[in-house]
């Protein structure tokens, strides 16, 4: 990552579990992150790419799940995923209009590696997940291109900046700037460390309504001559883990992701679409299997508040992640969103 502010920097820490070395979704081992970002014109948008591993993720398929707080939403995918638990390519996140161009983008990708895909075996299902820029970019343009997806793809590193990146380019939050954000917590498990991280695609949230740790309920300059009776926008959450679990366990794990979001001040409104995927590095299933039965380790369930834990304390800090290192955009037609690190510099510093 750059040195770009992130919430502990703020004083914005969330709960009292520890975190992981990066304080983001690459320290579960194998997870990688890439962005690919188009500021030109009155375009802001971009590509932001996240890979489970570094293998052939439509031969070895980890186990995944999906949860749907409120539908407001154009993602692909997402139906597979529920049935059989499971991804296979990498995870897109991109504006609302281009989710087409990513998946078409990540059926290429998986055919060149896969040759055999809709001939010999089974056909492949892109993830993509979306969130509407429309307020500071052109999205009518459709800038995104199958290139630019496969940018971020070849980008993808354990280290990758937040904020204004990718697809949180043009992005907005309770009436601040958004954007991408991230948080991890290391979870001590039968004497050994595991790790569960979260990403998120911040883009929802009425001005006025966003609540920092402690309590103080925060609103940008103008906040209530521009404030709308409705709350829009979305919120994708990414959560990866190493601790092995069951698709089932991990939706169990991914609907703790509202508590981080209530925490903040979000009721999921209307107009919202707020969504969750989760999977798991622990347990892979191989495309390719023969044997009848196959062996699955899952967590002790006694044990599992200590994730719900997690995914709360941890989508609560990514979305203040991605407050904090977004800075302040003007885009299409001159609309303009403010930092909240300028109007926390106004107020005084912040207390939990």
């Amino acid at each position: 990552m750059q040195h770009t502010a992130r919430a502990r920097d703020a004083g914005l820490a969330c709960g009292t579990l520890p975190t992981g070395e990066l304080n983001s979704i690459a320290d579960v081992p194998g997870v990688r992150v890439g962005h690919r970002t188009l500021v030109h014109g009155e375009i802001r948008t971009g590509v932001t790419a996240v890979v489970p591993h570094g293998g052939n993720l439509y031969r070895e398929k980890p186990m995944a799940a999906v949860h749907v707080l409120n539908g407001f939403g154009k993602s692909a995918g997402l139906m597979q995923v529920e049935e059989l638990g499971t991804i296979e390519t990498p995870i897109l996140l991109t504006n609302t209009l281009t989710v087409g161009t990513c998946c078409t983008a990540l059926v290429r990708h998986a055919i060149e590696h896969n040759s055999d895909i809709g001939r010999e075996t089974a056909t492949v299902n892109p993830v993509v997940f979306e969130c509407n820029d429309g307020y500071l970019n052109d999205i009518q343009t459709l800038a995104v291109t199958e290139g630019d997806a496969r940018a971020a793809l070849a980008n993808a590193s354990s280290r990758f900046d937040v904020g204004s990146v990718g697809a949180g380019c043009g992005m907005s939050t309770f009436g601040f700037k958004g954007g991408i954000g991230t948080s991890s917590r290391r979870l001590d498990l039968d004497g050994q460390s595991f790790h569960l991280g979260v990403l998120v695609l911040s883009n929802f949230g009425r001005a006025g309504d966003l609540r920092l740790p402690g309590g103080r309920v925060v609103a940008p300059p103008e906040a209530e001559r521009e404030r709308p009776a409705t709350e829009k926008g979305s919120i994708i959450i990414i959560a990866a883990t190493d601790i092995p679990l069951s698709d089932r366990q991990l939706k169990r794990v991914i609907r703790r992701s509202g508590v981080g979001l209530a925490r903040l001040g979000t009721f999921w409104g209307h107009g919202s679409g707020d969504i969750a995927l989760g999977f798991t590095t622990a347990n892979v299933l191989s495309h390719d299997e023969k044997a009848a039965l196959v062996d699955i380790r899952i967590l002790n369930e006694d044990r599992i508040d200590l994730l719900f834990e997690a995914m709360a304390d941890s989508t609560q800090e990514a979305v203040l992640d991605a407050l904090v290192a977004a800075g302040t955009m003007t885009g299409r037609s001159g609309h303009y969103r403010p930092a909240l690190t300028d109007t926390l510099s106004l107020i005084g510093p912040v207390t939990s």
